[in-house]
């Protein structure tokens, strides 16, 4: 091929000088630079090919936007994780790019639906107290945190699109970027009720981001009645925190019992009835039909499924949530289980981009299936993960295995403080074990083979005892288990047969 035209530079061949006058080349001699490096180090150019017309089109985008070698989309826990990785591995100062959607740095979220909700008068949670990565046990990663080690954050920045063959994002700031490495860890938005039955509401909460949990907690010094729509982590973790400002709560949940992706009925049973100690009232096997408002245009009531109606001063819905994929999915890259298609390393379908935390559909070596994973535990060991294998070449497969846990109750002055872990896959016949002053095990058993355990108010080695049990999978005798006489006993049981498996 005697040459080819690139917009702004007129013919140009392999290795030939180039000069422009062009604003995207007067940006000075690092840019030229960048330039000239990514056309002489494409070699699907000096095939003649159709890579060479995309590589042609990446090259012009790299020197119409800025460049960065790293770019991180999303700003939550994951990307904190990411970011930490980056600089333990020596990351150089200028490499990385963080575009976060929030004003705020990477900070643990749970904490939203925790700490953060207490009364003021009971030490609430507030930034920069819980930023990434105390979480995990590292250091406070701070906006500057972030500057000294050199990460440029965009704050308040959201990814609009994207052009795999350019390898370039538009931002929401209308700017463009070039990347080498991408990883997209753009986390989940929350779940909403259409607004055509009242989901938008004034007075009606979602918790997502700290913004989120500021609005709430600015209101709930007002409020005398609060209405709780699901029964998973947000419903759970927020109605127990309602109990410390001493609000007339009420949870809807459609489901028969509360968390019922995880709980049994009889796990459900033992938390529904501490909650129901603490005043929360439940109404389960049933619908929100609308949310209506009152004589001030706030919420003021919400009509269920049977025709009821409930007064309330305030809504809060935590009926789910979504992965953040719209841009990256339309862009091109591959999808499943609802979210970002990756391999063992987080690679995507698309060379040089990475997917981590609640945008991965990852494959779960342990039971050789591909899942998603939406909690803060694969945020961090995802991350941590994809870094180490971008920046080493590591070839080993992610070796996930499910966690899950929540706390709840820790308000100063409460009676019963909840710390509950789990562990596994939650298959099979279970085997429940104690009375819940405190302790309380369940064991799920398939087809002979311990899969999954769960226990509440462990010790902390019993704690540690859980991944052990539930990554070795030993054959357990499940009338030796049932017959315990308590959850010490159970848990000795259990680790005795991971010996003669």
């Amino acid at each position: 091929m005697a040459g080819t035209m690139v917009a702004g530079c007129g013919i140009i061949r392999p290795g030939m000088a180039i000069w422009s006058s062009s604003s995207a080349m007067r940006g000075g001699g690092g840019a030229l630079q960048q330039f000239l490096l990514r056309f002489r180090s494409t070699s699907s150019y000096a095939s003649g090919g159709g890579g060479a017309r995309r590589s042609l089109t990446a090259i012009a985008a790299a020197a119409d936007s800025d460049s960065k070698e790293y770019i991180i989309v999303g700003g939550g826990n994951a990307a904190g994780y990411a970011a930490k990785a980056f600089v333990e591995n020596g990351l150089e100062k200028g490499k990385l790019c963080i575009i976060a959607k929030e004003q705020v740095a990477p900070y643990e979220r749970p904490t939203l639906t925790k700490a953060y909700l207490f009364p003021p008068d009971k030490g609430p949670a507030r930034l920069p107290g819980f930023h990434t990565s105390v979480g995990g046990g590292g250091e406070r990663q701070t906006p500057e945190w972030y500057a000294e080690k050199g990460i440029e954050v965009l704050y308040k920045t959201s990814v609009t699109s994207m052009d795999l063959h350019a390898k370039t994002v538009k931002t929401s700031s209308g700017k463009s970027l070039h990347y080498d490495k991408l990883i997209i860890a753009t986390g989940a938005t929350a779940s909403k009720l259409p607004e055509s039955i009242g989901g938008s509401l004034p007075g009606v909460h979602y918790i997502r981001e700290v913004a989120d949990a500021d609005a709430l907690v600015t209101t709930l010094s007002k409020k005398k009645k609060v209405v709780v729509i699901g029964g998973g982590y947000i419903g759970m973790e927020v109605a127990a925190a309602l109990t410390a400002w001493k609000i007339d709560t009420t949870v809807i949940i459609p489901e028969q019992h509360v968390m019922p992706r995880l709980f049994t009925a009889g796990i459900a049973k033992r938390y529904e009835e501490l909650y129901e100690k603490n005043g929360v009232k439940f109404l389960k096997g049933i619908s929100v039909k609308k949310l209506k408002a009152g004589p001030n245009g706030q919420v003021g009531a919400v009509e269920l499924s049977d025709g009821t109606v409930l007064d309330t001063d305030l809504v809060v819905i935590g009926i789910g949530a979504k992965p953040t994929i719209g841009p990256f999915v339309e862009a091109g890259l591959k999808s499943a289980e609802g979210a970002i298609e990756v391999d063992g390393q987080f690679q995507t379908s698309s060379p040089g981009v990475y997917a981590i935390g609640d945008v991965a559909a990852f494959p779960l070596k342990i039971y050789n299936r591909r899942t998603r994973v939406e909690h803060v535990d694969n945020a961090r060991k995802s991350a941590t993960h994809c870094v180490n294998a971008l920046l080493k070449g590591s070839s080993e497969p992610y070796d996930y295995l499910p966690f899950f846990y929540s706390r709840v109750f820790e308000a100063p002055g409460s009676e019963r403080k909840v710390w509950w872990q789990f562990y596994g896959d939650n298959v099979g016949e279970t085997v429940e074990i104690g009375d819940f002053n405190p302790k309380y095990a369940t064991f799920w058993i398939d087809n002979g083979l311990l899969k999954g355990v769960f226990l509440e108010s462990g010790s902390p080695e019993e704690f540690a005892l859980l991944p052990k049990l539930a990554r070795a999978q030993p054959a357990v005798d499940r009338n030796a288990l049932a017959g315990a006489s308590s959850v010490e006993e159970a848990l000795s049981i259990a680790q005795k047969s991971t010996v003669t498996s």
